[in-house]
């Protein structure tokens, strides 16, 4: 199976049923986010102004976006000025085109990867194998992701679906390693020694970006491991693919991002590496840097006046680890490199929802809130999700459910043809009920009652007891 893409193979449904099949998986996936739940909120209760700085950094992302275009002609100047260069992807096709042709020009047949989210989105590991390019992922979990031919899980922790076991089995098999135990530092240890040779022989690294900041033209990566600072310092070229929503105006509006990004992703009060690079320094680092700037459908999301609040994401992960359907179904059901809450409504939006699998995302959702009460800069999941449903909702033929739903305003939208209906529900309602509930509704309505009793209607609703109650409370006698 190849790592990224946003395209789903399957709708959810029919993915999710699968993936709930696999103990093992809801096993690990229960105990890695509970424990991060836990982790974060001790971090966030640490700091009495959380929501403050919530607040702060929700406003910064929307005044970028209110004018990207100026800060995104902003970072390039800036970029080029201290000896970058700077390219312009439309579409996914176009950047790995740049991308490949890059390495290519390096007469390269390999390169070292950061975590990038970006160029898994793009599919960019099989665009470089089919030029003749072995890409290594360099982070942990993306490294155990590409060996096992798995694809992530999750956006920040894309192993997560994996337990130690399965890991120390996999690095056995594949790296070769005597592993005595599967303790974490062991597991480390052996990925460690497999990468220190690539990070001293490889001439060409590819990265993602965090933020970059529009006018000093720095580029920054927050990691956790250290594999991205070697990926950033010792290679001659680095090559860094962008969301064009990474942009920030001035260091100044990166304050408040370097404490919500840490705290909500990994419970950490700060990232264990913050690296900034601005363009290159001779003798120091890289001494080419090129900087491809991602657009893939983010032009689109950012002219749909509510669907734009999507793009303030932070790829902190928080929403997934607070989803009770994600908890269960895990990432690879949703089909996209952005599974979760928030690839609930990212996916469907960069595909212009135009992709008949991806539309069924915006229904993996309880609608519970907790993503929206988790996302550090306050992106409002259930309320794109509930538009996206509308904006899909047209796009289909009519179904049961949609004619169903329409004769019930009808019915609903005057009294009495209310009050009709739950005269006949309740006379028809006898046979169904059984101990006093319902507990098996025909043809299509049995899925509500498959998992669930109905209590059966009321002998006498509140209207009619209110009715019969009135005169008495005007001092009449009945």
């Amino acid at each position: 199976m190849s790592a990224g893409g946003l395209h789903p193979a399957r709708p959810f449904p029919d993915a999710a049923r699968e993936t709930l099949q696999d103990a093992q998986m809801r096993r690990n996936l229960r105990h890695a986010t509970t424990s991060i739940r836990e982790k974060r909120l001790r971090a966030v209760a640490e700091l009495p102004d959380w929501e403050d700085i919530r607040t702060q950094g929700a406003a910064i992302k929307d005044a970028v976006l209110d004018d990207l275009a100026e800060h995104l002609l902003t970072l390039e100047a800036s970029v080029k000025r201290r000896g970058g260069q700077v390219h312009w992807a439309r579409n996914a096709e176009e950047a790995r085109r740049l991308v490949a042709d890059l390495v290519a020009a390096q007469d390269v047949r390999e390169v070292i990867k950061v975590k990038s989210i970006s160029t898994d989105e793009i599919e960019l590991n099989a665009a470089l194998e089919a030029r003749g390019i072995h890409p290594t992922e360099t982070d942990l979990a993306e490294l155990i992701v590409q060996l096992a031919e798995d694809s992530p899980s999750h956006i920040l922790v894309p192993a997560i679906h994996k337990n130690r076991a399965e890991i120390r089995e996999l690095f056995r098999r594949k790296l070769g390693a005597e592993l005595p135990t599967d303790d974490p530092a062991v597991l480390a240890e052996a990925a460690r020694v497999y990468l220190r040779q690539k990070f001293l022989t490889t001439k060409v690294a590819i990265s993602g970006a965090n933020f970059a900041i529009a006018d000093t033209g720095t580029v920054c990566i927050v990691e956790s491991e250290g594999n991205g600072r070697m990926c950033l310092t010792l290679p001659d070229v680095l090559i860094s693919v962008m969301g064009i929503e990474k942009v920030l105006p001035t260091w100044a509006d990166i304050a408040p991002f370097m404490q919500l990004l840490p705290r909500s992703s990994t419970a950490e009060r700060m990232n264990p590496y913050t690296s900034f690079w601005s363009g290159v320094t001779p003798g120091d680092g890289p001494q080419t840097f090129h900087l491809i700037l991602l657009d893939n459908g983010r032009t689109d999301v950012l002219a749909d006046a509510v669907g734009r609040e999507t793009l303030r994401c932070i790829r902190c992960s928080a929403c997934l680890n607070v989803c009770p359907v994600y908890e269960r179904t895990g990432g690879h059901a949703y089909g996209s490199v952005y599974p979760g809450p928030i690839g609930a409504i990212l996916t469907p939006q960069l595909l212009h929802l135009e992709d008949d699998n991806a539309n069924t995302l915006p229904w993996a959702s309880s609608l519970c809130g907790a993503c929206y009460d988790a996302c550090p800069v306050k992106i409002n999941i259930p309320e794109i999700l509930i538009y996206l449903r509308g904006q899909l909702t047209p796009h289909k033929s009519p179904s049961l459910e949609s004619v169903a739903m329409k004769t019930a305003a009808w019915v609903f939208n005057e009294p009495h043809r209310f009050e009709g209906a739950i005269k006949l529900a309740r006379s028809g309602q006898g046979p169904l009920v059984q101990h006093g509930a319902v507990r098996a509704l025909p043809g299509m309505l049995g899925g509500w009652t498959s998992s669930r009793d109905l209590p059966p209607f009321a002998k006498a609703s509140f209207r009619e007891l209110w009715r019969k109650e009135e005169p008495v409370a005007k001092g009449e006698t009945r």
